[in-house]
């Protein structure tokens, strides 16, 4: 179980703090709005009315020794880099930041952020993959160079096995899982030599270009 800071409960920041705690992390929420700590209240460990732009008020939440943090006070730019300086000043090595723009980003960034998070753009790009291609199931984009999709089995792909598809070498991808979808089960690092079924799907991963292609494929 982790400790983690999540900082702003805007719709992005209360969804993700409410769904680390359903996984069993210790999760401490901050925002200056009691209206929003209320209604999250009982969905994390503790929520907490405060302005984290500020060192004391973390520390007496107990940010010290938490493993990670995430700010989403991504509307307020001030408030955003506040938040991350004095995070970092409690000794929080991971902090992940919501940002709304390129310089946004590039500050955060500067200044130490583990990882810059444009909700909007993520999902814009997988949304526009999912409607242009008609076949896949989820696609997240990682960078600019690098992308995960889920993916329906090409009819053309029944009844052989990866290491006869040869993904790798033919298309530059490669199968990280193969989710049984009759049985509701992900099968991580999968035996080369399973017969894909109609009734599976794929986790692949590559760069966009070669994903685009390979869900192209029937």
């Amino acid at each position: 179980m982790k400790r983690i800071i999540v900082v702003g409960l805007g719709n992005f920041g209360a969804v993700i703090a409410a769904r680390l705690h359903e996984q069993g992390h210790d999760v401490i929420a901050i925002d200056p709005r009691p209206a929003v700590v209320d209604a999250l209240g009982s969905r994390v460990s503790k929520a907490m009315v405060g302005d984290a732009t500020q060192r004391q008020v973390l520390e007496e939440v107990g940010a010290r020794g938490a493993d990670a943090a995430i700010v989403s006070t991504g509307e307020d730019l001030s408030a955003s880099i506040l938040a991350l300086l004095a995070l970092r000043d409690t000794g929080i090595q991971d902090i992940y930041v919501k940002v709304r723009s390129d310089d946004h980003a590039r500050i955060a960034n500067a200044l130490g952020a583990t990882e810059s998070i444009f909700p909007e753009r993520e999902s814009a790009l997988g949304l526009a993959s999912r409607i242009t291609s008609g076949r896949l199931l989820q696609y997240v984009q990682l960078g600019t160079e690098f992308g995960l999709q889920e993916m329906p089995v090409p009819e053309a792909w029944y009844g052989k096995s990866l290491r006869v598809l040869a993904l790798p070498q033919r298309y530059r991808v490669h199968v990280v899982a193969v989710h049984d979808v009759l049985q509701d089960r992900m099968l991580p690092v999968p035996d080369p030599d399973r017969l894909l079924t109609p009734s599976d799907a794929l986790l692949v991963a590559g760069e966009p270009s070669a994903l685009e292609a390979v869900a192209a494929l029937r």
